[in-house]
């Protein structure tokens, strides 16, 4: 008996990188998952890879989309019956750039991506299963969400908002028996995160005690906790993978 046996996960933005390595992960403990993301064609192969319907469904879409939302929660439950897990890993950067001249409405879609659309989905699996039945939210945050980002800094102010929200979530949601979590990765290699590392990995990776970027399977095995039956006693939390990042600030 896994972890996960007998239960279901959606996660958003799991086509590949950290939310395809977590639905892997649980998937590989006995549990069932729904994956989203904007791409069909990938989406069908990490279908494939985490073992064909029997064990996933993956439905395209917008992670900000009410209507898709609406569709993933209506097909999951159909499909496999109940709606335990909710990983919100969907996130968009598409500026590097200080704060002062990123431009109002890409502001506005970093936030309505980054945040917003994290609430909407609490919400609707709030309504459509975890009130009655409890359950289990995990947001996936960011280290630049905890301390001054240079280039990324709005990305970084929704990343904060998102562990604010996972704390307002938590105590609200707390008497429903459902627990509200996030994670705060550094660097870790995945496509989206490419531009921060690809020319100077060697370099990035020196400021790092642990001496290396992480693995979306990092990221993983802790999701993997906070959203397992182990982590039954912790909400509002927000663990920070960073192999030591955090570590360095004031050292010489």
């Amino acid at each position: 008996m896994g972890r996960f046996e007998g239960k279901v996960a959606i996660i958003t933005g799991a086509s590949r990188g950290i939310g395809l390595a977590t639905a892997r992960r649980i998937v590989d403990e006995g549990g069932k998952v729904a994956i989203t993301g904007r791409t069909p064609e990938t989406l069908d192969k990490a279908v494939f890879d985490l073992g064909g319907a029997d064990t996933a469904l993956a439905i395209a879409g917008k992670a900000h989309d009410a209507d898709h939302r609406s569709q993933v929660i209506e097909q999951t439950l159909a499909a496999f019956g109940r709606i335990d897990i909710l990983v919100n890993n969907t996130g968009t950067n598409p500026v590097f750039d200080a704060t002062v001249n990123v431009e109002p409405a890409a502001m506005a879609k970093i936030f309505e991506i980054n945040v917003i659309a994290a609430a909407s989905w609490a919400a609707a699996v709030h309504h459509a299963w975890m009130k009655d039945n409890g359950g289990a939210i995990v947001n996936v945050a960011s280290l630049a969400g905890q301390h001054p980002s240079p280039g990324i800094a709005v990305y970084g102010a929704s990343k904060a908002a998102l562990i604010n929200l996972t704390q307002q979530l938590a105590y609200e949601l707390a008497p429903q028996r459902i627990r509200v979590n996030a994670v705060a990765p550094g660097v870790v290699k995945t496509s989206f995160a490419t531009a921060l590392f690809e020319n100077n990995e060697a370099e990035v990776a020196a400021g790092y005690p642990l001496g290396r970027l992480g693995v979306p399977e990092d990221v993983a095995a802790a999701i993997a906790y906070f959203a397992s039956d182990e982590a039954s006693w912790v909400t509002g939390q927000t663990l920070t993978l960073d192999g030591g990042r955090t570590l360095t600030a004031g050292v010489e």
